[in-house]
């Protein structure tokens, strides 16, 4: 594993970190979640990356990590980066959902208690709050830092102009954002017209999450929709209308691709979030987040790493295929 510095601070993330968004919560099978989280850090994967929602149910997946980390991985806590977030829907009630700090310090509160933790890593502010001001949003994260309760701070799904916010608000209150979690992918590219300029010019890490594109940039539809797919399933974020045959077409075509680099698809597709950009000598993508149902999924992802470098060729015709849409 090779590990990237997170912007000019002095945190180093793996190329590949792991998140427990979906199969680590009370309805997954916990004896494959942590043959998951094992097989993980065994491979150099040092990051875990919860939310206080996450499950299901919620707060299910950081109780189940709580004990997992305690039976397996206490010994190791000093080579581990765990991160988790407030701001989503959690519980009922006025302060158990958006950015207010009422809300942000109490679910850290709790999340800490479901993890037996004494701190986290990284803490974020998991969206932005409309209806909250961001300055008190940004005060919350403050006091995060300041009580030991985080060691650094940082934000998720900001688009640029309330990243420019963010960033200057933090500045006035004497702290530092260190990162940023965005949804950035072959077909989620709308980041990198102003966000990631923005981020590299004030030197803050990015880590990319859903570079699957939730499973799209899989094998899994090459032949289209299967009956067991995640489209299928209530709730799903990935609806059936998505997959058009236009997008059907453009996943062959990238699958092709893939195939002629050696890769699968779903490890050309990590490969390309973590590329330099081509307009720079740099990338502030310091990982790309994946999920995982097993372990032979996680090892077949880490072989993404293997092909980070694509040829000018390649980059121009993912561009083809990736900008029809």
């Amino acid at each position: 594993m090779s590990y990237r510095r997170v912007g000019s601070s002095g945190l180093l993330l793996p190329e590949i970190s792991l998140g427990l968004w979906h199969n680590f919560g009370s309805l997954g099978d916990f004896e494959n979640a942590r043959d998951m989280l094992r097989t993980a850090f065994d491979n150099g994967i040092t990051h875990f990356d919860l939310a206080n929602n996450y499950g299901p149910e919620p707060g299910s997946a950081e109780i189940n990590f709580g004990k997992i980390f305690h039976e397996d991985f206490e010994n190791y806590r000093d080579e581990l980066i765990i991160s988790t977030k407030a701001g989503h829907l959690m519980w009922p009630g006025p302060y158990g959902d958006w950015g207010s700090r009422k809300s942000i310090l109490a679910s850290l509160d709790q999340s800490l208690e479901r993890m037996n933790l004494n701190y986290v890593d990284i803490f974020y502010s998991h969206r932005p709050d409309p209806s909250t001001p961001i300055e008190e949003t940004m005060g919350a994260l403050k006091t995060a830092l300041d009580s030991g309760k985080a060691l650094y701070v940082g934000i998720t799904k900001y688009n640029a102009n309330q990243t420019k916010m963010a960033l200057s608000v933090a500045d006035k209150l004497g702290f530092r954002l260190l990162i940023h979690q965005t949804r950035y992918s072959i077909f989620n590219r709308g980041v990198e017209a102003e966000l990631l300029d923005e981020l590299e010019n004030e030197k803050i890490g990015a880590i990319a999450f859903q570079p699957l594109s939730q499973g799209m940039l899989t094998d899994k539809y090459l032949n289209g929709i299967p009956e067991d797919s995640r489209i299928r399933k209530p709730g799903s974020s990935l609806k059936e209308e998505d997959m058009t045959e236009e997008r059907l077409v453009q996943i062959r075509q990238l699958n092709d691709i893939a195939r002629s680099r050696g890769q699968s698809l779903a490890q050309m597709a990590i490969s390309w979030v973590l590329k330099k950009r081509p307009e720079s000598r740099s990338t502030p993508i310091s990982s790309a987040l994946i999920g995982a149902s097993s372990s032979k999924q996680i090892l077949e992802n880490l072989q993404a790493l293997d092909k980070l470098e694509f040829s000018a060729d390649e980059l121009f015709l993912i561009d083809q295929i990736s900008l029809k849409l």
